[in-house]
């Protein structure tokens, strides 16, 4: 689109503009100018961050690349490899190594993950270490083999299996080495 054609095509002629070939009688009404749009202002700075909560997984670690698996989903035997994040609202069967998993409510994962940051709402079966933090909401069920830095499992989520600290994942063959 040219400079002074409108949406349709139409040549915008405004009276005293000095691209018009036309002469504008003196007795001429004036047109009310066009509302022209004005530039967007720079944003503001952000507001500071109001605190984060132990349970949500901070801004810094939901950056990057995102691999989201939505609901009626069915996305079976692969391995997801350079994810920054893995949003499950379906159901995944694969080995991932990642940054972050977070299982929706009606999401499931079944399979190997080794990630810095887990949030489970829905349900996980598997091996899992989490490196930094596993987080069960009330709606989560994890079984299976879990390792984990830290853990919160909050009132009415659920977790079973072989349960440890990634600190008491030392080979048996190197804990029963004598000096």
């Amino acid at each position: 689109m040219k400079y002074g054609e409108n949406l349709f095509g139409r040549r915008d002629v405004r009276p005293g503009d000095s691209r018009t070939n036309a002469p504008i009688p003196a007795n001429a009404p004036q047109a009310t100018p066009a509302i022209v749009p004005t530039p967007p202002k720079a944003a503001a700075a952000p507001a500071p961050a109001p605190a984060a909560e132990p349970i949500a997984v901070r801004s810094e670690e939901q950056g990057g690349s995102k691999l989201i698996v939505g609901p009626n989903i069915k996305l079976k035997g692969v391995e997801i490899h350079d994810c920054d994040t893995l949003v499950v609202e379906g159901r995944v069967e694969a080995t991932m190594v990642s940054r972050a998993i977070q299982i929706a409510d009606a999401g499931a994962f079944n399979g190997k993950v080794d990630v810095d940051v887990a949030e489970i709402r829905g349900h996980f079966q598997g091996e899992m270490t989490a490196r930094k933090r596993l987080v069960v909401h009330a709606t989560g069920r994890v079984s299976g083999k879990i390792r984990y830095g830290k853990m919160l499992v909050q009132e009415g989520g659920e977790i079973s299996g072989d349960i440890g600290t990634i600190s008491e994942a030392v080979p048996v063959a190197l804990a029963s080495a004598k000096p």
